[in-house]
């Protein structure tokens, strides 16, 4: 399976996605470090947000095969700048979280996501479950 790092800004999904992806009860916890897991590494929101931290992101990217940039479906705005997958060498694909809830705009996030330089855009919510079986496809593609 390809390993995925997940960015995203404070209170995106990450970590309930982490949880949900490994079959985990899924429970609220503040991620306080880049967690480093077999096929995920999770890292905390405001490594994504504060600059001082975000060179980090960069690093860590080297250690996954896919960027995973997570968007919640009712985000009022993107922090993530256009064209902002060309920094990385590694394919970056774009997770719109929490589907479920009653304000979602999944279409105004997914393009938000495909205006940073995502091709393949996955909606996801971990406390339902959809969509979780197309991301583990594709992690699962040319890994064997």
């Amino acid at each position: 399976m390809k390993k995925i790092i997940l960015i995203g800004r404070v209170a995106a999904g990450k970590t309930t996605l982490t949880q949900a992806l490994r079959g985990e009860e899924i429970h609220y916890f503040k991620t306080q470090y880049v967690n480093y897991l077999d096929t995920i590494i999770d890292t905390p929101g405001e490594y994504t947000e504060l600059r001082q931290t975000s060179g980090a992101l960069a690093l860590y990217a080297y250690e996954a095969d896919v960027v995973g940039l997570v968007l919640s479906a009712n985000e009022p705005y993107s922090i993530f700048s256009p064209c902002i997958t060309s920094l990385v060498n590694r394919e970056v694909i774009g997770i719109v979280s929490g589907i479920d809830k009653p304000d979602a705009n999944v279409e105004r996030v997914s393009n938000w996501l495909r205006l940073a330089g995502c091709k393949k855009i996955f909606p996801v919510s971990a406390v339902t479950g959809e969509g979780l079986d197309a991301i583990i496809a594709y992690l699962e593609e040319d890994s064997k």
